[in-house]
């Protein structure tokens, strides 16, 4: 066994990638603080070849110091808008039959492993701000709202971590199911 080298792994260029065929799933930012966890997301966003990332409220924008470091050139890759309010943004996705799914804590979450991800459906996976959560006004505009099963001491994710956790198991029954 060894490890394979960059040229190895085969990965298309930024040119190619932006022509490239997209997962359908947009990822919403709402009002996240930290620009390293906005630079991930991008990373991620990237990895998984979606269609674009909205950044809202008070969430950091390209060329942040912050985000071009974590994100390691994905923010040149990946396709992102800003909207102020994460209502807009919103709405604007309903209007382009999204489903909007809120990644929260909530009265009625499902757990994420009960998920059904519908193989032409169209998905908008909104996150909140790290201490906070989503934005009381996005709440009526979920479809659907879920959560990681957590099983330790702590409340919640790295809004991060979670987002690769929930984006990886919807984009592996939307390809692999």
């Amino acid at each position: 066994m060894k490890k394979l080298s960059l040229k190895e792994l085969n990965r298309v260029d930024t040119a190619t990638f932006k022509v490239q065929s997209k997962a359908p799933f947009v990822l919403v930012l709402d009002n996240i603080r930290s620009a390293h966890n906005v630079g991930a997301t991008f990373r991620t966003a990237d990895a998984f070849g979606i269609e674009k990332v909205v950044l809202c409220g008070i969430t950091a924008q390209p060329p942040h110091r912050e985000i071009l470091k974590t994100a390691i050139g994905a923010t040149d890759s990946v396709e992102w808008q800003y909207e102020k309010d994460i209502v807009v943004a919103l709405q604007q996705l309903k209007a382009e039959n999204y489903t909007i799914v809120g990644v929260e804590q909530t009265t009625e979450s499902v757990s994420l492993e009960t998920v059904d991800v519908e193989q032409y459906g169209h998905y908008a996976l909104v996150l909140g701000n790290e201490v906070s959560g989503m934005s009381d006004d996005a709440l009526p505009l979920l479809d659907q709202a879920v959560e990681v099963p957590q099983f330790g001491t702590k409340h919640s994710l790295n809004v991060s971590v979670c987002l690769g956790i929930v984006l990886w198991e919807y984009f592996r029954q939307w390809k692999y199911n």
